[in-house]
C-alpha cells in the first residue's frame, strides 16, 4: 500500500493526463457513431406488384387528393413502346420485277397506283404495263405522283399546273425538303410532284386500229347478228378472277385467270374484225365487232379458231389462252371498247 500511494505521488499527473485522454477519445468516437446513426436514410419501401403474371397492371400515381376526387390517376401501363410496323417512306426506293410480278401486283405491294409506277419509268416501260420482264429495275415513287428533273426557269406554279397538282402539296412534301423561307429547287433536283400525272400512250387503240371499222359499230366485213349487249365471261374452266394487271390508267383492259390451252370464247355475237398476230405486244389475237357500238378484243391467244369476217355467236369458241406477245404467263387480256372509247370491263361481263 505504501508502494502505491509513492508510485501515485510521484506520477499522479501522468495516470490522469492518460485518463483524461482516454475519455476524451472515447467520447469523441461514440459521438461520432451516434451521428452516423441519425444521419442514417430510412430503408426504401420493398416494391409491391401491380399485378399478377396473367393480370394488366394498373398503378396509380400519388397527387395531393382533391375534394370528392380519387387520389390518383389510374394508368394501364405498356411495358413495350408501340412502333409503328411501316414508317413514312419519302425517298424512291429501286424494285427488281420478280418472276410472276404483274403491274397491279406491284402497285399493291408499295400501295401505289399502277400509273405511278408507269408516270416515273417512261425509259423502261414506255407507258406499257406489258412491258415488265424479270430482271428490270423499276423507281418506284413514295406515294402517287411523279419525279420531275427541275430546268432552268422552272417555277412551283407553272410546274404544278403542267402536271395538275397543287404548289402546296409540293412545298410541304418531306423528301423535298423544301426551304419555306425560300421555297424554290436548283435546277438538276429532282423533284416530287405529289398527285401529279401526265398522259399515257394508249397502246391498245394501235390495236384497235389494226381491224377494219373497229369501234364504229360497223365494218367492211358486212354485217353479222348484231350483240345483245350482255356479255359473257370469255375463258372457260377458271375461275372469274383477275390474274395480273386489272383495269387502270395504262392498262385499259383487264387480265383474267387463264390456264394455256383454257378455251376463250366470244363475249357476245358479232363479226370477226381482226384474227391473227398483232405487231403491238398482243401476239394473237382476235378482235370482234358486235355492230351495236360495242367492240371486244382478246389477247396473247395460244390459238385462234376463227378468220377475218366470219360472224360468230355468242360463246363460240374463238380459240385457246395462252402466253403469246409482249407477256410472262398465260393469261387472257380481254378489252370492252364503246365507240371506240374503252371501258372497265368488269362493268360488262357477267
Amino acid at each position: 500500500m505504501e508502494k502505491f500511494l509513492l508510485f501515485w505521488k510521484k506520477n499522479r499527473f501522468g495516470i490522469l493526463s492518460w485518463l483524461v485522454t482516454v475519455a476524451l477519445a472515447a467520447s469523441l468516437l461514440g459521438g461520432a457513431v451516434w451521428w452516423k446513426s441519425a444521419q442514417a436514410l430510412t430503408p426504401a419501401l420493398v416494391p409491391e406488384p401491380t399485378a399478377g403474371p396473367e393480370e394488366a397492371p394498373n398503378v396509380s400515381l400519388p397527387l395531393p387528393a382533391a375534394v370528392d376526387e380519387s387520389p390518383g390517376i389510374g394508368r394501364q401501363i405498356q411495358l413495350i413502346t408501340n412502333i409503328p410496323a411501316e414508317l413514312p417512306r419519302y425517298e424512291p426506293i429501286t424494285y427488281m420485277v420478280q418472276r410472276g410480278d404483274a403491274m397491279s401486283k406491284i402497285a399493291e405491294k408499295f400501295k401505289i397506283e399502277t400509273a405511278s409506277i408507269l408516270y416515273n419509268n417512261k425509259d423502261a416501260l414506255n407507258d406499257d404495263p406489258h412491258g415488265l420482264k424479270p430482271g428490270m429495275n423499276l423507281l418506284i415513287p413514295p406515294l402517287d405522283g411523279i419525279y420531275y428533273t427541275w430546268k432552268e426557269g422552272d417555277t412551283i406554279d407553272k410546274v404544278a399546273a403542267e402536271f395538275k397538282a397543287r404548289v402546296d402539296d409540293i412545298v410541304n412534301f418531306p423528301g423535298n425538303d423544301v426551304d419555306l423561307t425560300n421555297p424554290d429547287f436548283k435546277p438538276g433536283t429532282l423533284v416530287m410532284i405529289p398527285g401529279g400525272s401526265r398522259e399515257l400512250f394508249d397502246w391498245s387503240s394501235l390495236a384497235f386500229s389494226e381491224s377494219s371499222g373497229a369501234g364504229s359499230g360497223s365494218s367492211s366485213c358486212g354485217g353479222g347478228r348484231p350483240g345483245s349487249g350482255s356479255f359473257v365471261w370469255p375463258v372457260v374452266g377458271q375461275s372469274h378472277t383477275i390474274s395480273g394487271n386489272n383495269y387502270s390508267a395504262g392498262h385499259l383492259a383487264i387480265d383474267m385467270t387463264a390456264l394455256e390451252g383454257d378455251l376463250v370464247l366470244a363475249t357476245d355475237h358479232g363479226v370477226v374484225t381482226f384474227a391473227g398476230w398483232s405487231q403491238y405486244g398482243y401476239g394473237n389475237m382476235v378482235q370482234i365487232d358486235h355492230g351495236n357500238g360495242y367492240v371486244s378484243l382478246y389477247a396473247h391467244l395460244n390459238a385462234i379458231f376463227v378468220s377475218m369476217c366470219q360472224s360468230i355467236g355468242q360463246s363460240d369458241q374463238i380459240g385457246t389462252a395462252g402466253n403469246t406477245g409482249n407477256s410472262f404467263g398465260a393469261h387472257l387480256h380481254f378489252e370492252i371498247r364503246f365507240n371506240g372509247v374503252a371501258v372497265n370491263p368488269l362493268g360488262y361481263v357477267q
